[in-house]
């Protein structure tokens, strides 16, 4: 019955939507109104007109809806005619939705098109950054390498101000290239210069900031062990305050203190180290302990850190430095270095190696005195040399043996001022040069000059007194003279040949796998 149906229907002129169409069902108008809903959203959506589909039937007529004579199903008979029944219009139910869902497909693919579009418009308008090109970050910098500029200053002056530190004042005129290094002076004494808050400062830390400011404790060694022996002395003396707790307020209690030894003189990189290693201790304080028992706790792990850190590691280097010296050998050294010092008296003595010492020196510190009289002391014999000799001695010298301040993460050397010029000339007459450093000065810090990090000292100790007469008196008055006085330099790693520390003989090229593995065992 079907079948004949539709063959009639096909001959047959389209049904019109006039008043003779057979009436919808409930379910249909239902389906009605429901694509009504969404031709609509596609409409707002689209923000134009959108393709409509064909008409089944004939025009509406002019008192009837627009939306009631193009219905997207055709009207079914009044049996309500299956899935599978084609009505008047010849296409059924199912390939209506068909083809809805292929139109809603290709309208999707369309919009994802105009984004793919749009996107790629922004990035081709977008300038790249070639790989090659740094990428801009905002590194921060230390304070003390930021005295030319105001905002920092008025920052640390902030910053000192809530911790009542008083805030030195730098002295004289500084060569441009480096006016941004703080400059002090030493003719008068601290107490001078600064008002201290007893309150705020432990004693102890006072006098030590004291004997920094004026070059009485010099070395990276000395200037470490002090400092851990006053912090010792500071948490013995500590009280908890009520409603606190122990790892928070001494790590707080501990900032103004190294805040005024920064301002007496800039901490070394084997200072830094330490001050890290403390506070890292404090903080993994168990919660559990009592006081008395946490700050002995703490003092038996400084007492640890300069056993193993210092002595020990300075024992290690020793042995591991005799086997680089030879019976009649003449070893070149530079400065006062207490470890350098220590590995030649313990080849001499300990060993019974015969060799002789050219010891270096150089104004206006002239520390390769104390090394000679360290040396003579102990029956080794000596020659005496200022920097500007060292061309005329080393056609002589076996190899050069140098102390360290601190060895940076590219492998350069930091050390005492003329030391990259004894490797340079070193290296120029083929002449070993061994640096013997403790792997706590080991610093994560990359430089390769001078200028950025280093430390001015009083530029009035370049004035030297002549029968009475100094040629530089008054060079503060002279707009046009400007005295340099620096405290270190940096050798770059392809000068030196071997670095010898507690963990062995090391090239300048491994300091960084050293630094990763003190983080990891850390």
């Amino acid at each position: 019955m079907a079948e004949r149906e539709g063959a009639n229907s096909e001959g047959a002129a389209p049904v019109a939507a006039g008043p003779q169409a057979p009436e919808l069902s409930r379910e249909e108008k239902l389906q009605l109104r429901k694509e009504k809903k969404q031709q609509k959203k596609k409409k707002r959506s689209e923000k134009g007109p959108s393709a409509e589909p064909a008409e089944l039937g004939a025009p509406p007529e002019a008192g009837q809806p627009r939306a009631a004579a193009q219905p997207t199903s055709p009207p079914a008979p009044a049996d309500g005619p299956g899935d599978g029944e084609k009505p008047a219009g010849g296409k059924s139910k199912a390939e209506l939705r068909a083809e809805r869902r292929a139109k809603q497909e290709a309208e999707r693919a369309q919009k994802l098109a105009r984004k793919a579009e749009l996107s790629q418009a922004a990035t081709a308008a977008k300038p790249r950054q070639s790989p090659t090109e740094p990428q801009s970050m905002v590194k921060r910098l230390p304070e003390h390498v930021q005295v030319d500029d105001p905002a920092a200053q008025r920052k640390l002056a902030k910053k000192l101000e809530r911790q009542q530190v008083p805030l030195r004042q730098d002295y004289g005129t500084k060569v441009n290239l480096f006016s941004h290094l703080h400059q002090y002076s030493r003719k008068k004494p601290l107490t001078q210069q600064m008002s201290i808050p007893s309150t705020v400062i432990h004693p102890a830390v006072m006098r030590l900031g004291l004997q920094y400011s004026q070059g009485i404790i010099n070395g990276s060694n000395a200037r470490c062990i002090a400092l851990l022996e006053v912090f010792k002395q500071l948490i013995r003396d500590y009280s908890t305050p009520p409603n606190e707790e122990l790892s928070r307020d001494l790590v707080a209690k501990l900032k103004p203190h190294i805040s005024f030894l920064n301002q007496c003189r800039p901490l070394s990189a084997s200072m830094g180290n330490a001050i890290k290693f403390l506070k890292k201790e404090i903080s993994c304080l168990p919660d559990t302990l009592r006081e008395d028992e946490a700050k002995e706790k703490l003092q038996d792990v400084i007492d640890k850190y300069l056993r193993e850190k210092i002595v020990l590691a300075a024992e290690a280097i020793s042995r591991s430095a005799f086997e680089k010296i030879n019976d009649h050998d003449v070893i070149l050294v530079y400065g006062c270095s207490s470890l350098v010092n220590r590995t030649l008296c313990d080849a001499h003595a300990k060993q019974g190696r015969a060799f002789r010492v050219i010891v270096v020196d150089s104004r206006p510190r002239l520390e390769g005195r104390e090394t000679l009289r360290r040396l003579v002391r102990h029956g080794i014999h000596c020659t005496y040399v200022m920097i500007n000799a060292i061309s005329y001695v080393l056609p002589e010298v076996s190899k050069v043996l140098l102390g360290a301040h601190a060895l940076l993460a590219n492998g350069s050397v930091m050390s005492r001022v003329g030391t990259s010029q004894i490797a340079l000339v070193s290296k120029a007459y083929n002449v070993p040069v061994l640096v013997c450093c403790e792997t706590y000065k080991f610093c994560e810090r990359v430089q390769t000059d001078s200028f950025v990090s280093n430390e001015l000292d009083d530029p009035d100790d370049l004035i030297v007194l002549r029968k009475g007469q100094a040629q530089l008196g008054g060079w503060a008055e002279n707009k046009s003279l400007r005295l340099l006085n620096l405290v270190y330099d940096v050798t770059p790693p392809d000068l030196v040949d071997l670095v010898i520390t507690d963990l062995g003989m090391i090239p300048c090229t491994s300091v960084p796998v050293v630094l990763r593995v003190k983080n990891v065992d850390q």
